[in-house]
């Protein structure tokens, strides 16, 4: 199938004027990836505020407070514990809040139902597409209605697995003869995750996983340039797809926590120069078509890997949807932004305009 082009770069990115508005940036929370949170909302409140180097916007907004959810379950104001009371109070006098939550409660569609039966604009997908997306075995089959391909993949929950493991670890053995992927079902940040092509190393791998509390989810491994694509919109609007993102992991190792994070990880290439022209745009159409299939809002970062065969690049094969995507000064989206001309601080603008545009038209 030969897609449709995708959204010229940069056609329909305009910056929003926020200066009359009042920002609620909402962080922390119990999840794996508490500390990727709260590193973005850092990066967002400095771009808000003014207080980046590199921020020149006369469009920041006039107030940003900081709600963090602390790993006990109590909320903070500022940095001062509050009453669930108090902090609702805030949250609703806020015209947006900037949700810098990463996974779990944050980002399974939990914060997000609070927060719209509360009648608080957020920024990022509603309650739908935020369990849809967090749910990678429910995104696989998401991605296939619109015709993105998927690496071969199996399930399996803990009861499952102690059922019959032996019959899981031979379905798991037929899925590849190059290796495997094995994550949780709804993890991310690439915690408890492994690629490996030992044999040997799936059972404990596969234990790892379901240590978390996740059921597993094992894929085989698709080798090829690994790229990740933002995709900027609200549902039923225009949707613009960011220049991709590739993706080189340090000393042949895959992209996890710390390839993602520190400081010596992955080198990130934007735009790629590891795939042609032509695959660069069939990653952008795939991105489009699944935000837009998925219901999401705002913004998302989809992650592909194209793999070649006898020197041919062959279709994208999508690997998972972030709803709220990383926005630490390592993070992709940012940098696939910089590409067309958006710094750091216009695309935070950008996420709170379509949020904001959002709420009007709930609201309408």
């Amino acid at each position: 199938m030969t897609p449709s082009a995708p959204t010229a770069l940069g056609s329909s990115i305009r910056v929003p004027d926020l200066s009359q508005a009042r920002v609620v940036l909402l962080a922390g929370g119990r999840s794996s990836e508490r500390e990727v949170s709260l590193w973005t909302a850092r990066g967002v409140r400095d771009a808000l505020t003014g207080a980046l180097a590199t921020t020149h916007h006369p469009f920041l907004p006039r107030e940003v407070r900081m709600v963090e959810i602390g790993l006990d379950g109590r909320w903070s104001l500022d940095g001062h514990v509050r009453s669930p009371a108090e902090t609702l109070v805030e949250l609703r006098r806020s015209d947006v809040v900037f949700s810098c939550l990463h996974g779990g409660e944050g980002e399974d569609g939990t914060i997000q139902g609070f927060l719209a039966t509360s009648g608080c604009g957020f920024t990022g997908s509603g309650v739908r597409a935020s369990a849809l997306c967090l749910d990678k075995l429910a995104t696989r089959a998401l991605a296939q209605t619109v015709d993105v391909a998927v690496a071969p993949g199996l399930c399996s929950s803990l009861p499952e697995w102690r059922d019959d493991r032996t019959a899981f670890l031979q379905r798991v053995r037929s899925l590849s003869r190059s290796g495997w992927v094995i994550k949780p079902r709804c993890g991310g940040s690439s915690v408890a995750t492994c690629v490996t092509m030992e044999e040997r190393e799936l059972e404990p791998a596969i234990e790892a996983v379901f240590a978390t509390g996740d059921d597993v989810l094992v894929e085989a491994r698709i080798a090829g340039v690994e790229l990740s694509c933002g995709v900027l919109g609200n549902r039923g609007g225009a949707l613009t797809s960011l220049p991709p993102i590739e993706i080189r992991p340090a000393d042949g190792k895959f992209f996890d926590y710390q390839q993602k994070y520190a400081s010596d990880g992955a080198r990130e290439v934007c735009p790629p120069v590891g795939i042609g022209h032509e695959s660069i745009e069939r990653v952008r159409w795939a991105a489009e078509r699944v935000h837009r299939r998925a219901g999401c809002d705002g913004y998302s970062r989809i992650d592909f890997i194209v793999p070649s065969e006898h020197g041919r690049e062959r279709e994208p094969v999508m690997l998972e949807v972030n709803t709220l995507p990383g926005m630490t000064a390592r993070s992709l989206l940012p940098q696939e932004a910089a590409a067309v001309g958006l710094d750091y601080a216009g695309l935070c603008l950008v996420i709170l305009g379509l949020a904001l545009e959002r709420r009007t038209q709930v609201q309408s």
